[in-house]
């Protein structure tokens, strides 16, 4: 057995970890559940624990359970660098640990499937078991049945996630439930620090959302033609169909996303980012490998392509997050706990809609290394995106049992959607997607919706791309407001300023004029926050208790013009 790790002089953590380990020490139980945001340093909080434990003799070995094979390297790397050896190498086969480590990595699969293997293993040495993203725990019933059987024996259980949520109603291993009044059992956590915390702190970086509509055209299994504006109001099949289109890497939607992103990946690295990267989460393999070829015609640089069932990907990601290479294209491997700190700008190029998912994915370009840096993310102009989007700062616990609103219906229609898209699902043999045109729809930051002015074009999407990198939440937030300042100026020098009108050119359709409305409402709201100092959100949050209906995104031509006459009288 190696010399007993110990805490080194010079280990110094956040504020946030300080506090969190002092509740930790002082409380002394056997499980205790941190969920902290992406990028804030979960990590180096769950080892400076073990080396407390180790210290006082509390524990001689240190078990750390992970979703991916990718993370256990990642794991290792990090204890090694407090002194701490774990063996990511071993095999359920294994009757014993190498006796010159302190502890091993393992997944959850491998717990599933040989829960007594690690249950002796936990047995015969005083262990700490680290759960890592602890949600995935109940992944499935032996996942969860697995990680109960083997770490049960434990001396203390710690528990790490940044998303302490699941869309099912697989309870977790090890986590506290309370009953609230409502009759539904939520998650109970010992320690939190949210996005909006660590984003007052300067520990992630803000997050602007850049939204892509357009036009979409494409032919059904049945041989009909449809066309629908993505973004607009329409049923669940159709949305899911519009944005598979956009999606398509043949058509013109995804090559000039792509084109925007690198140009703004390029503004980043001309103006002090010089290592900024950039990442594409596809929906599978196939289309990842035809968005890092449209890359590599747009840029002249090969991108890396890392596939979860590839051997050498954890390589190809420790390679390019130690690089200074321009674009990564991944499906699911990089969605979660990875750790590439230059990563700046995203394409979200899935269909995956989930808050758990999301939040993962968006996750990855938060992760702060100095002040004052800003990360982008392209999106589809999906109202379900649009909201998670707005909502990034949401705190959410785990629900078990409860009721199923439009929402949650909604929810389980998109996941349903993903898994039989997943299987070959025969309704969408047959689909043919025929073009689809991006425009960029409306910048979303602070839960705060920027919407465009009605005369929209190329100049004023390379203004918003040329946002600079370098900026704190507080600069960005300011930044929009200017500009939205301005777009209302301009707007009162086209119209009489004492009516509202739409744009000067009469829209032709339902979903034009939905289009005007939605920016009208939004220079009108930028209006009322330059007047009042009220957040956009809460002015949006306001109109919605007064006028009833969804966000703006997913509103009603007859919702929106009720805003807008609401908010005149405001």
């Amino acid at each position: 057995m190696p010399p007993r790790p110990v805490v080194q002089s010079g280990q110094t953590l956040r504020v946030w970890q300080r506090k969190a380990l002092m509740e930790y020490l002082r409380g002394k139980r056997e499980d205790f559940l941190t969920v902290a945001t992406p990028g804030a340093g979960k990590t180096t909080f769950a080892l400076r624990i073990a080396l407390e434990l180790f210290s006082d003799g509390t524990i001689d070995n240190l078990t750390v359970v992970t979703p991916t094979e990718h993370l256990k390297k990642q794991w290792a790397d990090a204890a090694a660098r407090v002194g701490i050896d774990l063996d990511p190498g071993f095999r359920n086969a294994d009757l014993h640990a190498a006796s010159d480590f302190h502890g091993t990595v393992v997944t959850y699969a491998q717990v599933g499937v040989a829960p007594a293997v690690h249950k002796r293993r936990t047995i015969t040495r005083k262990t700490l078991v680290v759960l890592d993203e602890i949600h995935h725990a109940g992944d499935s019933k032996s996942w969860g049945d697995g990680v109960k059987a083997a770490f049960e024996p434990a001396v203390r259980r710690l528990m790490l996630t940044g998303t302490p949520f699941r869309s099912d109603d697989n309870p977790i291993p090890f986590v506290q439930y309370e009953r609230g009044a409502d009759g539904m059992a939520r998650s109970r956590s010992d320690t939190t620090y949210g996005y909006a915390e660590a984003l007052a702190d300067g520990v992630v970086r803000p997050v602007i959302f850049l939204a892509y509509s357009g036009e979409t055209r494409w032919r059904t299994s049945a041989g009909d033609e449809l066309a629908a504006r993505l973004g607009e109001p329409m049923t669940q099949d159709l949305i899911s169909q519009a944005w598979r289109t956009a999606l398509d890497p043949t058509g013109d939607w995804m090559q000039q996303v792509l084109r925007a992103a690198d140009a703004r990946l390029q503004v980043l690295r001309s103006g002090g980012m010089p290592d900024a990267g950039g990442l594409v989460i596809a929906s599978d393999q196939t289309a990842a490998r035809a968005y890092a070829k449209v890359l590599g015609e747009i840029t002249g640089e090969k991108a890396v392509v890392v596939l979860s069932d590839d051997q050498g990907s954890s390589g190809r990601i420790a390679t390019f997050a130690a690089s200074n290479e321009r674009w990564m294209v991944a499906v699911r491997m990089v969605s979660e706990g990875v750790d590439i700190p230059r990563l700046a700008v995203g394409v979200y190029a899935t269909s995956a809609s989930t808050p758990l998912f999301f939040a993962q994915a968006i996750g990855r370009f938060v992760r702060a290394r100095g002040t004052n840096e800003t990360a982008t993310v392209f999106v589809p102009s999906v109202p379900h995106l649009l909201e998670l989007a707005a909502e990034l700062e949401a705190q959410r616990n785990h629900v078990l049992g409860a009721p199923k609103t439009k929402e949650g219906f909604e929810d389980d229609l998109l996941e349903r959607a993903q898994r039989e898209e997943k299987a070959g699902d025969e309704l969408l043999k047959g689909f043919e997607a025929l073009s689809a045109t991006a425009e960029l729809d409306q910048v979303i930051f602070d839960g705060a919706t920027f919407g465009l002015p009605a005369q929209t074009g190329t100049p004023e999407e390379e203004e918003y791309l040329g946002l600079p990198g370098l900026l704190t939440a507080d600069q960005v937030s300011a930044l929009l407001s200017k500009r939205q300042a301005e777009q209302v100026a301009a707007e009162k020098r086209r119209a009489p300023a004492a009516a509202v009108t739409l744009a000067p050119e009469q829209p032709k359709t339902a979903g034009e004029r939905r289009i005007v409305l939605r920016r009208q409402l939004n220079t009108l709201v930028a209006a009322h926050h330059h007047r009042t100092n009220l957040p956009h959100g809460k002015i949006h949050a306001e109109l919605r208790r007064l006028c009833g209906g969804p966000p703006s995104a997913q509103a009603t031509i007859e919702q929106l013009e009720e805003r807008i006459a609401t908010i005149q009288t405001m």
